[in-house]
């Protein structure tokens, strides 16, 4: 049986992880596949080594108060590499821990193959030296990556943009509107806080205060909860709030039916921007991880054209998402 490692240490990554496990499985049933990961993993047989939700923070303050966390994770992982090695260890995004593994794979002579390459061509362009150095393939999703790999000469291949094959409409907007009980008259209004505990800890109550500036005889105020937040946590910042509608499955159905969506940046940016709804993008991060991020989110432009505007902590308050809104 053929052991594959696996880090995929955020939602996203799951989700996008999940598929090719399941295609690999279908192919062959001879794959153990274990590491990190979550619950889209788990449902194909993955069996992960520790809590997904632990690795749900963004941000260098935030990665700092975990720091205890993540060197026990490393040191687990390298005893793993040494005492009972995988045959391949397969790496999705989140660069701040795969670029460490990948070394560590590497100084260990384990295969590596780095599945959504790091936006290095965004900030940190060096990271490409260390793919070239520690992983034996990159597969990229964005076409336009593929002339800094092959100017850097890494060996890569384009494999396509998952979204494309995950993002699935299962209902019209007429049974989507019943089911969740809204005017189809009204303008709808959506919002994605995040699929991390944190995220929703900041931007939730910023939404919220943003929904009380509209008039709800115009508007109906969506608000999207993904499965990895916590009830407790998303129930009492909403329990007094009364003009709202919470969508807890069919996501992609209130993206691609709402006719402005505020979106926390991330993967769902690039879902949005794929189904053509209007947005803007917000964040909210500590001022250290602002600086140190410099506030870049993918979609906003292509070439020199802004395409969505990004509202970050330096200027997110409830009155900016709602006059960009407005616009």
């Amino acid at each position: 049986m053929k052991r594959i490692f696996w880090i995929a240490g955020e939602n996203s990554a799951d989700f996008h992880a999940s598929g090719v496990i399941a295609e690999l499985n279908k192919r062959n049933k001879d794959f153990e596949h274990f590491g990190i990961g979550g619950l889209k993993m788990k449902a194909e047989k993955f069996r992960p080594i520790f809590p997904f939700e632990r690795f749900c923070v963004m941000g260098f303050i935030e990665v700092v108060k975990h720091i205890s966390f993540f060197i026990e994770v490393e040191s687990t992982i390298k005893t793993i590499f040494q005492s009972n090695p995988p045959d391949l260890v397969i790496l999705v995004d989140y660069p701040g821990l795969n670029m460490r593994i990948a070394k560590l794979a590497k100084k260990n002579k384990i295969p590596v193959l780095y599945y959504i390459s790091p936006q290095f061509w965004a900030w940190k362009y060096n990271r490409i030296f260390k793919l070239k150095e520690f992983t034996d393939h990159v597969a990229y999703i964005l076409p336009f990556e593929q002339k800094f790999f092959d100017k850097e000469d890494v060996t890569s291949s384009y494999v396509g943009h998952p979204i494309a094959e995950e993002i699935k409409i299962g209902m019209t907007k007429k049974e989507f509107t019943e089911k969740n009980n809204l005017d189809p008259d009204k303008k709808w209004l959506g919002f994605l806080p995040g699929s991390r505990n944190i995220e929703i800890k900041k931007l939730l109550p910023e939404f919220l205060k943003a929904i009380s500036y509209f008039n709800d005889k115009n508007y109906e105020f969506l608000i999207s909860k993904a499965a990895t937040v916590s009830n407790v946590i998303f129930g009492k910042i909403t329990a007094n709030s009364q003009n709202i509608r919470i969508i807890e499955d069919n996501s992609y159905e209130m993206m691609k039916y709402c006719d402005f969506l505020v979106v926390t940046s991330g993967t769902a940016t690039i879902e949005t921007a794929y189904l053509g709804t209007p947005f803007i993008i917000v964040y909210k991060t500590s001022k250290i991880s602002y600086v140190r991020s410099k506030g870049s989110d993918f979609p906003i432009s292509s070439s020199t054209k802004i395409l969505f505007p990004n509202l970050s902590r330096m200027k997110l308050t409830e009155n900016t998402s709602m006059k960009r809104s407005m616009r």
